[in-house]
């Protein structure tokens, strides 16, 4: 993974842990994978392609996601978001839905599962693993990913400036013990996923609370995806 780049904003808070043993082990069981023949999503120069999108300074919202899509032309390295092309995924279908009942948008405003434009606005669209094995999810699981994102996270909640965390999901939510701080809002709902949208997920109206929150100290989001279809 030294060839892969992570922008200066990013080195500076979790450089140190590409020298750590986990790490070392990661690159050398992704290797493995690569000589075994087996196929990686996203490729090599989108594994971090969410911090790499929004620098450490300019985040304002996390979304924390599970596993990148393990399906072919989906994962490029920004949690729940795909390519321009590819059919909408069923759990950003549902996070649609509940954008368009908490803030009163439309479908136009989401003609496609491309979330760069909410990056472009500091939303971390971040994995807790950021890589899968082809067809077969959760599979890259365990082998040292979780412990990075948890060091982004740590840093990220050791800022001053507020942010808001959006949890989804009980994978997400344990991640919520590393964040410090009373200055930040943090924001739980089970994930967006078919199997549980509707426990919780639908109503959470987490988009209208950050939106509220961020407008005591700056500008709310535009959550539309596709304004520029209009």
């Amino acid at each position: 993974m030294a060839s892969i780049g992570l922008s200066a904003s990013w080195l500076a808070q979790v450089g140190d842990e590409f020298k750590r043993d986990y790490m070392i082990n990661l690159k050398q069981f992704l290797l493995a994978e690569r000589s075994a023949g087996k196929a990686i999503f996203p490729k090599g120069s989108e594994y971090f392609a969410a911090l790499n999108a929004v620098a450490y300074e300019d985040v304002r919202v996390v979304i924390l996601g599970q596993d990148p899509y393990h399906g072919p032309g989906q994962a490029h390295g920004l949690s729940f978001s795909v390519p321009k092309g590819i059919p909408i995924p069923p759990s950003l279908k549902n996070i649609y839905q509940e954008l368009a009942q908490d803030l009163g948008l439309q479908a136009s405003d989401f003609s496609h599962g491309y979330l760069e434009r909410w990056a472009s606005q500091g939303v971390l669209l971040l994995n807790s693993v950021l890589t899968v094995r082809a067809g077969a999810a959760a599979s890259h699981r365990g082998k040292g990913w979780e412990q990075f994102t948890d060091q982004v996270i740590r840093s990220l909640g050791a800022r001053e400036a507020p942010l808001v965390f959006m949890l989804w999901g009980s994978f997400a939510a344990a991640k919520g013990s590393m964040i410090k701080g009373d200055q930040h809002l943090i924001l739980k709902a089970p994930h967006p996923s078919p199997l549980s949208a509707y426990r919780g997920f639908f109503g959470c109206q987490h988009f209208s609370k950050c939106n509220e929150f961020l407008a005591e100290c700056g500008e709310p989001i535009d959550w539309r995806v596709s304004p520029e279809d209009q």
